[in-house]
């Protein structure tokens, strides 16, 4: 949702030149016309002779078996001498024979790959058996260039208050303005070339740079996005792509808003079903009652936010992210139950907060709250800590081209929390916040809405989870029919956002799919996993 990037297609051997001959037959005549010269297509030859070095990741509680390397590409494709970016690998060796690299994408925006693989890799190891196993830091993210807002979320998460004054809606833009410009000061140049459609090109310099035909992938949540667009760009460099909890490619971010708002809202019902069953739920053991008070606490962490570990502020907002996180998946609720005990009898902010980040660990802030390294990678404790929220914005507005005016929004804005408040009376809030991010942020692309469709590509899976609080499957259903004959719809009868680490039944369809090619019959099903399974692998979702 930043500056639009560059929406070419990709990169092409041209052929022939300048003057094309016509044969006129129906007037019996014979002429030539001259076509004008296609404009030269930028030397990316550079990046995509690359060869990555492997070697051991460095760093407390890396995983001896993963390895870490990078690729560098350029910051600008449209211009790719002015200026470069190190984006972060990391890699499980195959242990059977290889058919070469399986990429990974967790989600977000904004997730980590090489963090998610270190500390969940152990979920894809079936994979292995025919390939290696791939992540990476995108653009922007982690410690490929991360961005930062420093301070600047402060003034935007002023629409989540009680105390904002809706009357005065212009007061409000400015601080958004102000955000925005402190989210661009304290990112750099990457912010201007952030979006999906730069970063599917980046994902075309890695599979060069793994010396890979095709690019094998399976990518989760905002990864299905990423991979969607991949296919649009480079349909026939597509070789076997599962895609987890499919992103929607048309809806605008107000429909979107809403949409996640109810499905967080019902997870969180269910949760709180499940919770008043058992005498420690903190909020009581009377359904109705316990409703009520998750909505008084996250209100009263808005009106008195209390300090966090990060020398920040952990607000009502902030709760309601990581309630949010941990409904992802049923087999956190009794964490989740921990933490919001410890929370709501000891006011102890530590077991949310680790929902906050996602399932990340969070990184050390540096007192300036710049990112360093000029496009070269960051070192771990370089991170700014809000890198997380911060590409999650900056990658959604890059990749939306709604941009209505400060007239439009002052006229939408009590009609618009309205309607999210009735979606839901705690996330409804916090969607908003996340609705008017954009505002004051140049105009992303139009490229996903215009041109991801009826993709020429191989076979893809798409899988889509009835109960996904983040993803609905009627997006998988869309996605799929935008997509075309490509698509082939795994239809999941489970709750939870994903379904790889939460059904046996889908993480051995796209088991089966990457490694032996073998694809489900479109439309088929998986039942719902009443026995549970596994945690979700550090998938984050939108």
């Amino acid at each position: 949702m930043q500056a639009k990037p560059s929406t070419g297609p990709a990169v092409r051997r041209c052929a022939g030149a300048g003057v094309l001959a016509v044969v006129l037959l129906g007037a019996g005549l014979q002429a030539t016309v001259a076509e004008r010269p296609k404009p030269a297509q930028p030397d990316l030859s550079r990046f995509y002779r690359q060869k990555i070095a492997w070697a051991a990741c460095k760093g407390a509680g890396m995983p001896k078996d993963l390895q870490c390397g990078k690729v560098t590409v350029p910051l600008d494709y449209a211009r790719p001498r002015a200026g470069t970016l190190d984006l972060a690998l990391a890699r499980y060796r195959a242990t059977g024979p290889s058919q070469g690299s399986v990429l990974l994408n967790f989600g977000g925006p904004g997730g980590p790959g090489v963090s998610a693989l270190a500390s969940g890799g152990k979920e894809f190891m079936d994979l292995t058996n025919g390939y290696d196993v791939v992540s990476f830091d995108p653009r922007g993210v982690g410690r490929s260039s991360p961005v930062s807002c420093g301070n600047g979320a402060d003034e935007a998460s002023a629409t989540a208050q009680d105390d904002v004054d809706l009357g005065r809606p212009r007061l409000l833009l400015g601080q958004l303005r102000k955000a925005a410009a402190r989210c661009a000061a304290h990112s750099g140049p990457v912010l201007s070339h952030i979006g999906t459609v730069d970063t599917s090109r980046d994902l075309d310099v890695i599979r060069q740079a793994l010396g890979d035909g095709k690019l094998n992938y399976l990518g989760f949540s905002y990864g299905t996005r990423l991979g969607a667009v991949y296919a649009a760009q480079f349909p026939h460099r597509v070789g076997r792509m599962a895609l987890d909890g499919v992103d929607t490619l048309t809806e605008p971010l107000s429909e979107q808003g809403v949409a996640g708002a109810a499905g967080q809202q019902t997870a969180l019902d269910d949760f709180l079903d499940w919770c008043v069953t058992d005498l420690a739920c903190p909020f009581g053991q009377d359904r109705r009652v316990a409703g009520e008070r998750v909505v008084r606490l996250v209100r009263s962490f808005d009106r008195e936010p209390v300090p966090d570990d990060f020398g920040g502020r952990f607000s009502g907002q902030d709760l309601v992210g990581a309630i949010g996180q941990a409904l992802y998946s049923q087999e956190l609720w009794p964490a989740l139950e921990r933490a919001l005990v410890s929370l709501v009898e000891d006011g102890d902010i530590r077991g949310v907060e680790n929902f906050a980040s996602a399932g990340f660990a969070l990184p050390v802030r540096q007192p300036d709250g710049h990112p360093k390294g000029g496009g070269g990678l960051v070192a771990p404790q370089d991170i700014p800590a809000d890198n997380l929220p911060a590409a999650l914005t900056a990658i959604d507005c890059a990749d939306d081209p709604d941009r209505p005016d400060a007239a439009r929004i002052a006229k939408d804005l009590q009609g618009l929390r309205a309607e999210y408040e009735r979606a839901s009376p705690v996330f409804g809030r916090y969607r908003l916040t996340q609705l008017l991010m954009c505002y004051g942020r140049p105009k992303g692309t139009d490229f996903i809405r215009d041109r991801v469709k009826d993709v020429d590509s191989a076979r893809m899976l798409l899988v889509g989870t009835r109960g996904d609080p983040a993803t609905p499957y009627q997006w998988t259903v869309e996605t799929a029919r935008r997509l075309g004959s490509s698509a082939v719809v795994l239809d999941n009868r489970g709750e939870g956002h994903t379904g790889y680490s939460s059904s046996k039944c889908v993480h051995r369809r796209i088991d089966d799919f990457l490694l032996y090619g073998s694809l489900p019959a479109d439309g088929s099903s998986c039942p719902a996993d009443t026995t549970g399974w596994k945690a979700a692998a550090n998938t984050t979702g939108r």
